[in-house]
Parts: structure tokens; C-alpha cells; sequence
């Protein structure tokens, strides 16, 4: 520690350690050989399991404890000092009540274990886009996916300096050894679960969980709700949205950026297979999008994760060949189940399942058992550099320009298949309003609405209305380069249920419209809800789509938005006059335009 030359760091790490009280402090390198030594350790404990070799060479397969299983939001806390700037959508409790608890669990949580120190880069080390987090953890399993998730070790603190700004993130499983007491495969305390944000002190603190989502704090926790704070006080844009490179038959390239809710297709468009012959798309990023304004006025973004962290079940070869080949090797499966021949399989992976499994939690499986093989949420925690359509700038410090933004949900009727804003204030309308259908396996109403704004529901770091109104001010900025912003459907379907549009590779003939949209090659139609592709402006060559699909698809439901209008509205006045006036006008307008539409057709 010692050697360490930032002393503020040096501080914090000997506060933490006096109280949290564990057996030793190590400091990680980010080496190789510490990696593998993390590994070696979790095989001893019993945490992690070898696949076989010869089939999947480097990786592992984890069980966590079946109460330990996904990201925790009734126990997550956004901190800040006022309750109103936390809004209605975070759950809140006055700072010095929630450090008052802080200190009471972390004190002695870490006896009998080490304490990692993990210094890491979120983006690529020196970025001018990225930022720096120092993560305390004492769970090993934490350490070696941070080595995946993020830039890790000495690089980092070569970089921080004596006196460089960084993120403190600490983080206990909550079960301290001792006393007779003796460690678990997957240590956790369910009874005792925190994910605590305090915003104006740029602070983390983790409690009681192992699981990534909860544990592994440079990711929703840093990259997401504290950098969305800190993006709003200097001026840039923290979002849940992948990066993809498009390159088009001639060899032009375009960048975008896209949020989209949990299973709307995001990790799949993030590596997408186009079918159209001649184009290509590259992955940036398939989570986290940081984007900062370049000296030429365009938003410029990185990845600012090294990993991808990504829900396995459904995960196939026709759902998303590029991530399975990125699986290949030196990969970690987390709550997958394991076949006789020590490799791995999740519902969806193929039609039909091995005759026998271990399933997630470890015991006999076979087809027809009442519960999955794999838990619903479980993970693969892989390095980005596998991912075999890995665009060689992803780790340009300078980032990548942002030309399009596309927002979308899961929508049955309403919301056609593309959508072009007539300009950014629409734009930050239609992510505000993004929402996706409940189906038969989620609470509530079939059909009723899940407003997911931007994607970021769960993630915002301060009240959303005032999110909205960053955005919004972000538009004021350098507008002649700001990125066009599209609203995609991919999941619209017919009177008797059936998905409309084919999806997966074919969406690429959406994002050939867009990209062309972007140098206004491309025809559009001006519409109440914005622009539309004007008819044939859609590369549909080769796909079979009768003439009555095509319409539907991008037909403005005129009753459907009616119906919908009022209840954005409602929307808005939940976050009690902080909506800003731009969006609560928007909504007016579009009631207008489709009134007159309507008229026009009477």
C-alpha cells in the first residue's frame, strides 16, 4: 500500500479495512497470473467448476446461492441529499441514516476473508471519455469477472496518479468467518441485502450479494446510476445502449447508439448477422454507451466496459450466432446447466434440451421436469476482444461518432416498425415515453404497459423528469451535429398474434434506412407521429413480406396513439411538476396533428 502514490486512496483503503476487518488486504495487478490464481481459488472453494477442455478450453461454471440470483431493486437506494432529486422511480432514504446502517453492517463483515483492492478503468485507460472506480470486495468470484468486466490494476493507478479523481466502491458478501463458523461455495446474506448509491459524494456501497448485477460495481452501479449524475452536472451522457458499426456495400461507415428494455433483441442487434448482401455491422458495445461532445461538435462514445455480462437462456444460433462463437473459450457460466459431457446448455440454446443435465442448482434434470434447467437469468461473463464481429476501433480513446439513436420497446399495435424524429426535442419525447407490453409471465394486466424511459428505469441516478430535462439541454448544444434518433418496433404482430416482421438479421434492412437517412438518401414521409420510410424506401429485396404486413407495419394507428396520449400524460404528472414543459408540449402537439389526420380522412 505503500507504494501507492495517490494518498487519498491510501486513506480510504486503511479506513475501510479497520472497519470491515478482514484477514488481509491485497492489492490486484490486473496480471495474468493473479487471474488465474483467483481461479485456481474458487475450483479449491468449491464456487467455480472447469467445463470440459477440449470443449470449451479456459471456462467455468459457477451455482450461486438460489436466493442470490438476479439484480435486487426493492434493496436498491439512490442517497441523495434531497429525497425529490432521487424522484419517484428510485428508492430513497436520507444519507446520513443509510451510512449510519452502512457502518453498522460493514463492521468486522469481512473477518476470516481478504480484501481485494481492485483499481479499474471504465473505458480504455487514458480515454478522455472514460473514468476511474476503486472497488473493495472480499469476494474472490467478484475479482476475476472484474479481469473481464473492466480495465483492471496497475495500469489504472499509473494512471490515477497522485491526486486523479476516482469512484470509492465497496462491496462484502456480508457473511464474515469465524467463531466456529466455515465458508460456503457461494457466501451471501439474502436476509441483509443493500445496493446504496449516494450521488453527491460519488460513493457505492454493496451489501449481502455475490451476484454480479449487485457485485460487481463498475457496472449498473458506476457506469449507469452514479455516472448519469455525473453526466448531468458536466455536461455528456451515461446510457443503457449498445454500439454497433454499420458499414455499407461501398465501405461508408455510420455509428449508433440504441436503448432498448430487457428482451427487446438488444444483445442480438448488438452483434446482428445483416442478411443483406454487402452489409456489415460491428460491435462497439452491447450494454453501456458513455458519449461526450468532440471538438468538431459531434457526440463522441466508448464502450465503457471490457466484458459482456449477458442473459444466456435464449441465446442460440439463430438468435445470435456471434455471441455463442464468442463463448467458445475463456468464458464464465453462471447458473447454467451442465450436460453429462461437462459443457453447458440453457432453454433456448436448441430446440430440444439433452436427454439428461445438472441443472443450475446442481441436482439431476431431464426434459419434462417442472422447473428450467437454467435459472431464468442466468449469465455468461466473457471478454469483449472474443466477440468474433469486435469492430477494431472499440477501444479508440477518442471514442466513436454517434450519427443515430434509436430507442425502442415491446409493442404489439401502436408503434410502427420505424419511426424518424423530425428533430431532437421529438426524439428525447419518444425515448421518455418507451414502454413495453406485459405478457403472461409478468405481473399484471396482459397487455398492459411497463414504461422503461430511454431504457433506464432502474439505472437513473436522480429523478427522471430532470433526466429528461438534461437531455433535453444536451439538444441546446452544438445542434447542427447532434445524432437523428429513430423509435424501432421489432415486435409488432397481426389480428391472430403473429409477429409481423421476421426480426434477428433482417432488422438490418431498418438499419440500412436509417443509415441512409443520415445523409438523407433515403425517402421519408412526413407523418403525425413523425417520418416514416415513404413507400419502397425499404430495402425489402429477397425478404417474403406480403403487401399487408408492410402496411401495418408502418401504419400510423391514428386511435391507438389517441388512446395513448392521455396516459403519457398521466405518466408525466407522476413526478409531481418536474416533467419538463418541452415534453408535456409535445404530447400536445401530437394530439393536434392527429386530430387533424383524422379529420383529414373523415
Amino acid at each position: 500500500m505503500e507504494n501507492v502514490a495517490h494518498r487519498r486512496l491510501r486513506d480510504w483503503v486503511r479506513t475501510m479495512s479497520r472497519l470491515c476487518e478482514p484477514e488481509n488486504v491485497v492489492w490486484c495487478d490486473g496480471s495474468a497470473a493473479e487471474r488465474a490464481a483467483i481461479w485456481e481459488g474458487l475450483v479449491r472453494q468449491g464456487t467455480a467448476k472447469p467445463l470440459n477442455q477440449k470443449l470449451r478450453p479456459g471456462s467455468f461454471i459457477v451455482r450461486s446461492d438460489p436466493a442470490d440470483v438476479a439484480r435486487v431493486e426493492d434493496r436498491t437506494f439512490i442517497c441523495s441529499a434531497n429525497r425529490d432529486d432521487a424522484g419517484p422511480t428510485n428508492n430513497w432514504v436520507a444519507p446520513d441514516e443509510m451510512r449510519a446502517t452502512m457502518q453498522r453492517l460493514f463492521a468486522g463483515a469481512m473477518r476470516g476473508r481478504t480484501m481485494y483492492v481492485i483499481p479499474f478503468s471504465m473505458g480504455p485507460i487514458g480515454s478522455d471519455i472514460a473514468h476511474i472506480g476503486v472497488q473493495l470486495t472480499d469476494s474472490p468470484y467478484v475479482v476475476g469477472s472484474m479481469h473481464v468486466m473492466t480495465r483492471v490494476g496497475s495500469r489504472v493507478l499509473e494512471q490515477l496518479g497522485e491526486d486523479g479523481r476516482f469512484v470509492p466502491c465497496i462491496h462484502s458478501v456480508g457473511s464474515p468467518i469465524g467463531d466456529g463458523s466455515e465458508d460456503v461455495p457461494w457466501p451471501c446474506n439474502p436476509n441483509e441485502r443493500y445496493i446504496v448509491h449516494f450521488p453527491e459524494t460519488r460513493e457505492i456501497w454493496s451489501y449481502g450479494s455475490g451476484y454480479g448485477g449487485n457485485a460487481l460495481l463498475g457496472k449498473k452501479c458506476f457506469a449507469l446510476r452514479i455516472a448519469s449524475v455525473m453526466a448531468r452536472d458536466e455536461g455528456w451522457l451515461a446510457e443503457h445502449m449498445l454500439i454497433v458499426k454499420v458499414t455499407d456495400p461501398a465501405g461508408r461507415t455510420r455509428y449508433m447508439a440504441g436503448a432498448f428494455p430487457s428482451a427487446c433483441g438488444k444483445t442480438n442487434l448488438a452483434m446482428l448477422t445483416p442478411t443483406l448482401p454487402g452489409w456489415r455491422v460491428e460491435t462497439i458495445g452491447d450494454d453501456i454507451c458513455w458519449m461526450k461532445f468532440g471538438a468538431d461538435g459531434r457526440l463522441y462514445a466508448i464502450n465503457p466496459e471490457a466484458g459482456f455480462f449477458g442473459v444466456a437462456p435464449g441465446t442460440s444460433i439463430l438468435s445470435n450466432p456471434n455471441a455463442l462463437r464468442t463463448l467458445e473459450r475463456n468464458s464464465v457460466f453462471t447458473n447454467v446447466a451442465e450436460t453429462p459431457d461437462g459443457d453447458v446448455w440453457w432453454e433456448g440454446m436448441t430446440d430440444i434440451p439433452p436427454e439428461r443435465l445438472t441443472d443450475w442448482q446442481g441436482l439431476p434434470w431431464a426434459p419434462g421436469n417442472s422447473g428450467p434447467a437454467a435459472h431464468p437469468n442466468a449469465r455468461f461473463t466473457v471478454a469483449a476482444h472474443q466477440c468474433p464481429v469486435i469492430a477494431p476501433e472499440w477501444e479508440d480513446p477518442a471514442g466513436v461518432p454517434i450519427s443515430a439513436i434509436l430507442f425502442g420497446g415491446r409493442r404489439a399495435s401502436v408503434v410502427p416498425l420505424v419511426n424518424e424524429a423530425r428533430d431532437w426535442t421529438q426524439g428525447v419525447y419518444f425515448g421518455s415515453i418507451i414502454a413495453s407490453e406485459k405478457t403472461a409471465a409478468a405481473a399484471g394486466r396482459v397487455g398492459e404497459l411497463r414504461r422503461d424511459p430511454m431504457a433506464m428505469l432502474p439505472f437513473c441516478g436522480y429523478n427522471m423528469a430532470d433526466y429528461w430535462s438534461h437531455w433535453l439541454r444536451m439538444g441546446t448544444r452544438n445542434s447542427a451535429h447532434l445524432p437523428r434518433i429513430f423509435y424501432v418496433n421489432w415486435f409488432r404482430r397481426d389480428d391472430r398474434g403473429r409477429f409481423l416482421w421476421p426480426g434477428f438479421g433482417e432488422n438490418a434492412r431498418v438499419l440500412k434506412w436509417i443509415f441512409e437517412r443520415c445523409d438523407n438518401d433515403a425517402g421519408a414521409i412526413d407523418a403525425p407521429i413523425g417520418r416514416l420510410p415513404s413507400p419502397d424506401a425499404l430495402d425489402l429485396h429477397g425478404l417474403k413480406l406480403d403487401n399487408d404486413a408492410l402496411h401495418d407495419l408502418l401504419r400510423v394507428d391514428t386511435d391507438g396513439w389517441r388512446q395513448e396520449i392521455p396516459l403519457i400524460r398521466e405518466y408525466y404528472h407522476s413526478f409531481g411538476g418536474r416533467a419538463p414543459d418541452a415534453l408535456l408540449g409535445e404530447s400536445l402537439a401530437l394530439a393536434g396533428r392527429l386530430d387533424a389526420a383524422q379529420g383529414s380522412a373523415a
